[in-house]
């Protein structure tokens, strides 16, 4: 008998990126677990809050979008993707997990019904307890069979792999001064009343997706509007997570989102405070540590590496044997695609980091040299 898993991962490995991933696998999967709609999102591996890219097929309005995600993090729901996240099995399908009652989840009762959905099967893509990518197909009949959720469930470890090998970064990126960390204010109806203009500046470098207009000309993507969400569900009690999102720019480098949710008079819930910001080599460690699958014993010596340590100086701070420290870098070259210590330090750390290093100084050809360029401090 074929492998129904075949044809989607035979067309999931041919993807060139992200969005390339989604649309191959969901138009093979289709053929073999049919729906009308769907919805293919990353999602950052730490905090399994929705990213860049997002695939959106046959689904409404980005208002019916944007409503989705705000139930999804604001409301009492079934099934909830932080949950399924942490599941022995990464895929449900919403009737058979409501005793084919759906409408006692908030989500179907106040948005899916009125679409014309009869079923949703949901799935995380998940590998070695991290979360990649999150799915939710769409049927507007029949509900879907449990040898569907088990086949999705079975995609979920192989596609993870595949989303996570491609999150590493191009190994060639424009270099750019880091401009200032940017600034976004959100009322307490979700809408954002102010930004600075290095808000704007970090806006106009994500890449498209799902986004909505605001008050201040400037459209906001789903993966903004999502963290600022989530910092809402925090302060309500809702969630105990962290608001906090890592996300791909157009130039291949990456930025971090974060938020909180101040406090107004009285104790009472503010408005909710969004920053975001060039990534620092501590947002960067693990995401690049997975991106190319590194173990932890790895990436702790390719960090003492990247810090000027000898093999004998790894050794004696790990407390293992020289001969372990080469095995391990050996390990770690092949997996880089590298063959020296110092293309090893470039490809894991320095090349994605925000700002490059500055250019020398040239000497002045009368006189004293000018004065040396300030390395910035990482």
């Amino acid at each position: 008998m074929t492998d129904p898993r075949r044809p989607v991962l035979s067309a999931a490995e041919r993807a060139a990126d992200a969005v390339e991933l989604f649309s191959r696998a969901s138009a093979r999967l289709r053929q073999v677990v049919p729906f009308h709609s769907a919805v293919w999102t990353a999602a950052d591996p730490e905090t399994g809050l929705i990213t860049a890219p997002m695939l959106v097929e046959d689904i409404g309005s980005e208002e019916d979008c944007a409503a989705y995600w705000e139930s999804e993090l604001l409301e009492e729901n079934v099934l909830p993707f932080r949950e399924l996240a942490r599941a022995t099995v990464p895929a449900a399908g919403l009737r058979a997990a409501t005793g084919d009652l759906p409408a006692r989840s908030t989500r179907f009762r106040r948005l899916l019904l009125g679409q014309g959905v009869f079923d949703e099967l949901r799935a995380v893509l998940r590998i070695d307890g991290r979360p990649w990518g999150l799915v939710s197909l769409f049927r507007t009949t029949d509900a879907f069979r449990p040898d569907e959720v088990a086949l999705l469930a079975e995609l979920s470890r192989p596609l993870a792999g595949r989303l996570r090998g491609l999150a590493r970064p191009p190994e060639s990126t424009p270099r750019t001064e880091a401009p200032a960390p940017g600034l976004v204010f959100f009322d307490e109806s979700g809408e954002a009343t102010s930004m600075n203009d290095e808000a704007r500046h970090h806006l106009a470098l994500l890449p498209e997706g799902p986004s909505f207009p605001s008050p201040l000309g400037v459209k906001l993507p789903i993966w903004v509007i999502g963290v600022a969400f989530q910092a809402r569900a925090i302060a309500d009690g809702r969630d105990h997570g962290s608001a906090r999102v890592r996300i791909r720019t157009t130039e291949g480098r990456w930025l971090v989102c974060h938020a909180s949710c101040l406090t107004g008079p009285a104790g009472k819930p503010g408005p909710v405070a969004l920053v975001i910001e060039p990534a620092t080599p501590a947002d960067l460690a693990v995401l690049i540590a997975d991106a190319y699958a590194l173990t932890p014993r790895e990436l702790q010596i390719t960090q003492l590496l990247a810090r000027g340590m000898t093999t004998a100086e790894i050794a004696a701070t790990l407390v293992i044997s020289p001969h372990t420290v080469r095995d391990h870098l050996k390990t770690v070259f092949a997996k880089a695609g590298v063959s020296s210590r110092g293309e090893l330090v470039a490809r894991l750390f320095t090349d994605h980091y925000w700002p490059a290093l500055p250019a020398p100084t040239p000497l002045r050809r009368s006189g004293r040299p000018a004065a040396r360029a300030r390395i910035p401090r990482l």
